[in-house]
Protein backbone atom coordinates (compact mmCIF):
# COMPACT_ATOMS: atom_id res chain seq x y z
CA UNK A 1 0.00 0.00 0.00
CA UNK A 2 1.59 3.29 -0.68
CA UNK A 3 0.80 7.21 0.72
CA UNK A 4 1.85 9.67 -0.87
CA UNK A 5 0.67 12.07 1.80
CA UNK A 6 0.71 10.73 5.91
CA UNK A 7 0.96 13.15 8.96
CA UNK A 8 4.90 13.73 9.67
CA UNK A 9 4.83 11.38 12.85
CA UNK A 10 4.25 8.47 10.37
CA UNK A 11 6.83 9.57 7.99
CA UNK A 12 8.97 6.08 7.13
CA UNK A 13 6.54 3.48 8.45
CA UNK A 14 5.35 1.60 6.14
CA UNK A 15 1.28 0.94 5.80
CA UNK A 16 0.35 -2.75 4.79
CA UNK A 17 -3.16 -3.74 3.48
CA UNK A 18 -3.99 -7.38 5.53
CA UNK A 19 -6.61 -9.46 4.67
CA UNK A 20 -7.97 -12.03 7.73
CA UNK A 21 -7.32 -15.84 7.24
CA UNK A 22 -8.52 -18.85 8.72
CA UNK A 23 -5.62 -20.31 10.39
CA UNK A 24 -6.65 -24.25 9.69
CA UNK A 25 -7.40 -23.81 6.18
CA UNK A 26 -5.49 -20.82 5.35
CA UNK A 27 -8.05 -19.60 3.36
CA UNK A 28 -8.81 -15.45 3.02
CA UNK A 29 -11.82 -14.45 4.94
CA UNK A 30 -12.30 -11.40 2.67
CA UNK A 31 -11.65 -9.49 5.11
CA UNK A 32 -9.33 -6.34 5.22
CA UNK A 33 -7.45 -4.13 7.61
CA UNK A 34 -4.86 -1.47 6.92
CA UNK A 35 -1.94 -1.87 9.31
CA UNK A 36 1.20 0.13 10.63
CA UNK A 37 4.36 -2.52 10.09
CA UNK A 38 6.48 -2.69 13.16
CA UNK A 39 8.29 -5.65 12.01
CA UNK A 40 9.52 -5.54 8.45
CA UNK A 41 6.81 -7.64 6.90
CA UNK A 42 6.95 -8.54 3.20
CA UNK A 43 4.82 -9.90 0.45
CA UNK A 44 2.46 -12.80 1.08
CA UNK A 45 4.22 -13.47 4.41
CA UNK A 46 1.54 -14.39 7.31
CA UNK A 47 1.47 -11.88 9.80
CA UNK A 48 -0.04 -11.10 13.66
CA UNK A 49 -1.09 -7.74 13.81
CA UNK A 50 -2.56 -5.92 17.42
CA UNK A 51 -5.70 -3.79 17.21
CA UNK A 52 -7.03 -0.92 19.43
CA UNK A 53 -4.82 0.64 22.36
CA UNK A 54 -2.35 -2.08 22.06
CA UNK A 55 -1.43 -0.99 18.41
CA UNK A 56 -0.12 1.98 19.78
CA UNK A 57 2.15 0.56 22.13
CA UNK A 58 4.97 -1.33 19.74
CA UNK A 59 8.26 0.88 19.70
CA UNK A 60 7.43 1.79 16.09
CA UNK A 61 3.79 3.35 16.81
CA UNK A 62 4.57 4.68 19.86
CA UNK A 63 2.12 7.63 20.03
CA UNK A 64 1.21 7.37 16.41
CA UNK A 65 -2.89 7.41 15.25
CA UNK A 66 -2.83 4.06 14.54
CA UNK A 67 -5.83 1.41 15.21
CA UNK A 68 -3.81 -1.40 13.58
CA UNK A 69 -0.04 -2.66 13.65
CA UNK A 70 1.86 -5.52 12.57
CA UNK A 71 4.12 -6.96 15.43
CA UNK A 72 5.00 -10.53 14.43
CA UNK A 73 5.39 -12.53 11.09
CA UNK A 74 4.36 -16.22 11.32
CA UNK A 75 6.52 -18.89 11.58
CA UNK A 76 4.13 -22.23 12.12
CA UNK A 77 0.69 -22.53 12.84
CA UNK A 78 -0.07 -25.47 14.30
CA UNK A 79 -3.56 -27.08 16.09
CA UNK A 80 -4.06 -30.33 17.45
CA UNK A 81 -0.49 -31.34 16.15
CA UNK A 82 -1.00 -30.52 12.39
CA UNK A 83 0.78 -27.86 10.63
CA UNK A 84 -1.40 -25.56 8.65
CA UNK A 85 1.44 -23.43 7.70
CA UNK A 86 5.03 -23.38 7.90
CA UNK A 87 7.22 -20.46 6.61
CA UNK A 88 9.44 -21.28 3.53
Amino acid sequence: MVSSQKTAKMEGIKLLLLEKIDPVTMQGKNDFVVAMDGVGAGIDEVVFYVSGSGARMAETTKNLPTDATVTAIVDIIEQNGNIAYQKN
